[in-house]
């Protein structure tokens, strides 16, 4: 029986090698990744058990995909091979200071963008499970996908389970109208929600002068009981300083931040989700969002989209351990 349940796409990431441009690579590096796909690894590097539910092409790239989640212990008994539609790509390019990493996606018509309500049957997927976790980057991606995504939170919720939604908006997928209009429709359907303050102005017109203002407006209007976000400071594209922020019950709180050499920015607010959702297992939502600060640090380490950090990692850091080599 899995702790949690994550559903939402996966693609094949290419990337050219040594910060080259797409015009000038000869060759790509390939990686699997995903949004909630990401938070499932992370959370099964945390001791957790954890099921992805998703859809993918019947044809060699789709089966890759599948063979890599399971490589890291991650269940894929829901997945589904269907005939249509094929196997979302993106190239990545990544960046050096004064010039930004930029992301291509070439994902139309990709089997999950294909998937429709009725396509998973929710109360067998979530038998046994504590926990459903999605984003906003699924429900942007068609409007049969948003109704799923609907249509599993409100499943989770009718069996007992905690949900949690990361907006993640993503312009390239979707407009802020119509963003705003299907996340407001999910929200009253989410335990925690991941965001931020520029998310809550952009999408929901929700202002504040502080995270803890603008999360108190999430709790009042949809009945969030959690609100979280990272806090990113990017004075050089290879060095931030990462932690995090949260707010329950008319209580703040605040992680440390650290500093981070990036090797690798994306998957960094995946593995935060990670560290969040298990602490809120235990019940300790102070302690998820230490967790998730470090797992978010610890990924900007890691080549790739996948949160490959183990729990003596996560405390090391939490314990203020420095970077001598571990002999």
């Amino acid at each position: 029986m899995p702790d949690v349940v994550a559903f939402g796409e996966a693609m094949m990431r290419l990337a050219p090698p040594h910060f080259q441009r797409i015009e000038q690579a000869r060759s790509f590096d390939v990686e699997i990744g995903g949004a909630e796909l990401n938070t499932a690894v992370g959370l099964v590097r945390l001791g957790r058990s954890v099921e992805w539910i998703s859809a993918l092409p019947a044809n060699p790239l789709g089966e890759a995909a599948r063979n890599r989640v399971r490589e890291f212990g991650v269940g894929t008994e829901g997945v589904r091979f269907v005939a249509e539609g094929r196997c979302g790509l993106y190239f990545l390019e990544f960046g050096a200071a004064p010039r930004a990493g930029s992301i291509v996606y070439d994902r139309t018509n990709s089997s999950m963008a294909l998937a429709k309500p009725g396509d998973f049957h929710w109360p067998a997927l979530f038998q046994g499970a504590r926990w459903f976790h999605v984003t906003g980057i699924t429900a942007a991606l068609s409007n049969g996908c948003a109704e799923l995504v609907l249509e599993g939170l409100q499943a989770a919720r009718q069996g007992g389970l905690g949900t949690s939604l990361d907006l993640n908006y993503r312009s390239k997928l979707w407009s802020v109208a119509d963003a705003g209009r299907t996340l407001g429709e999910l929200l009253p359907h989410v335990d925690l929600l991941i965001a931020s303050m520029a998310d809550a102005e952009q999408l929901f017109e929700i202002r504040g002068s502080t995270f803890a203002e603008v999360a108190h407006q999430f709790t009042d209007r949809y009945g969030v009981k959690f609100v979280a976000g990272v806090v990113r400071e990017t004075p050089l594209v290879w060095r931030n300083r990462f932690g995090a922020v949260g707010y329950s019950a008319g209580q703040f709180h605040e992680t440390p931040t650290y500093e981070v050499e990036i090797v690798d920015r994306l998957g960094a607010g995946d593995a935060f989700a990670a560290g969040l959702i298990h602490g809120l297992l235990d019940g300790d939502f102070a302690r998820g969002l230490a967790y998730g600060a470090a797992m978010g640090a610890l990924k900007h380490s890691i080549p790739g989209d996948l949160p490959l950090i183990s729990l003596e990692e996560v405390e090391a850091v939490l314990a203020g351990q420095g970077l001598r080599i571990r002999r």
